[in-house]
Order: structure tokens, then sequence, then C-alpha cells
């Protein structure tokens, strides 16, 4: 299991925008061999991730800007957790 805090980030463009967290390079060693082991489109990962009592399944995805990866959290998962952009938010992350 892979935990970490951070802050929640949004990423914008002009389709919209989404919430999402970085999992810093030191923390994805675990997350890479996953990759290497059973490759996904985009290099994509599933996994499990939890922020407080909330629950969800996704994927995170390679970011070559910081050698780590991102988690996509949705608005739904945002609001039952009653977190926004900006908040530090401890998340745990399990492979699947």
């Amino acid at each position: 299991m892979i935990t970490l805090t951070g802050p929640l980030k949004i990423w914008s463009n002009d389709e919209g925008s989404s919430h999402f967290m970085s999992v810093p390079a030191e923390l994805s060693d675990e997350i890479r061999a996953a990759a290497f082991a059973g490759p996904r489109g985009f290099g994509s990962v599933r996994v499990e991730a939890t922020i407080d009592d909330v629950t969800w399944r996704t994927s995170v995805f390679p970011s070559k800007s910081t050698g780590g990866y991102f988690l996509p959290v949705k608005i739904d998962v945002c609001r039952r957790a009653g977190i926004s952009a900006g908040d530090d938010v401890t998340v745990r992350l399990e492979l699947v």
C-alpha cells in the first residue's frame, strides 16, 4: 500500500477541469513495477484509492514531467470526502 499526503490540484483546459493528486517519483517504484509487469493503455495502473472513508477504483497515469504518477479524483469523490482544490489530502493507494 502507498500512502501519500499532498495538495489536491486542479487541471483545466477549454473542455473543462478535473482534480488530481501527484504521486511523487520516490513513492512510485511499486506502481512502475506493476506497469512493467502488465502494460495497459497510456502506462496506466489500476488502483483502489481511499481518502478518509471514501474508497473508489480508478487508474494512475505516468507523469513525464515529474517521473511519478497522477491520480485523478472525481468531483463526486471530492464532494463525498469534503475536499476541494488546494486542500492537503492523505490518500492510500492499493494496486488492483
